[in-house]
């Protein structure tokens, strides 16, 4: 067992042992909405939207991109459980604006090691082996932040599955500062 899965544990122990009325929440989000955004540690949903357990469903991706296990999701929150409004939300600073799908591709067909970057972009250990599956996946990348939102939100309204009704904003969060700023056109 590692130091981080004893953590854990033991955080969830404190937790669980606090959980109280939390076992009678409803499976649908009480306050009808969904938000789509990045998994970047720094990005705390429940903080920066004002959410409780049971508010709202969270789904999480690298660059919080309209992948289509997030459509998935948005989906089977809409028609299962009664959003009736999405946020997507991607960040200043991210992590997806630092490499293409080639880097990702080349870097993984290199090694399966975990790569480093720096001044001069990213590097692998080259110490195979690696896999050129890689070349096969879409990393869906961002090259421009608000260009991405607008896409996301593009792709989502457009979604054959989506109907017209439903409202989908776009924002980027403000690693600096905590705000959510609006993406005009999205």
């Amino acid at each position: 067992m590692s130091k981080i899965h004893d953590e854990v544990l033991a955080a969830n122990k404190v937790y669980s042992a606090n959980f109280g009325d939390k076992a009678k929440l409803p499976m649908p989000p009480g306050r009808r909405f969904a938000i789509l955004t990045c998994m970047d540690a720094r990005l705390d949903p429940a903080k920066f939207a004002g959410l409780s357990e049971g508010d709202a469903h969270v789904i999480r991706n690298a660059g919080g991109r309209a992948s289509d296990d997030a459509i998935r999701s948005l989906v089977i929150s809409y028609k299962l459980l009664g959003t009736q409004e999405w946020f997507v939300i991607h960040h200043t600073d991210c992590g997806m604006l630092t490499f293409t799908n080639e880097i990702m591709s080349d870097l993984l067909a290199s090694s399966l090691k975990t790569s480093s970057v720096d001044k001069n972009g990213w590097h692998d250990s080259g110490n195979g082996p690696g896999s050129m599956e890689g070349k096969f996946i879409n990393w869906l990348t961002i090259a421009d932040n608000a260009k991405s939102v607008i896409e996301d939100v593009q792709r989502i309204k457009h979604h054959p599955l989506v109907p017209d009704e439903i409202p989908v904003y776009g924002c980027i969060y403000d690693c600096k500062s905590g705000k959510l700023v609006k993406v005009t056109g999205a």
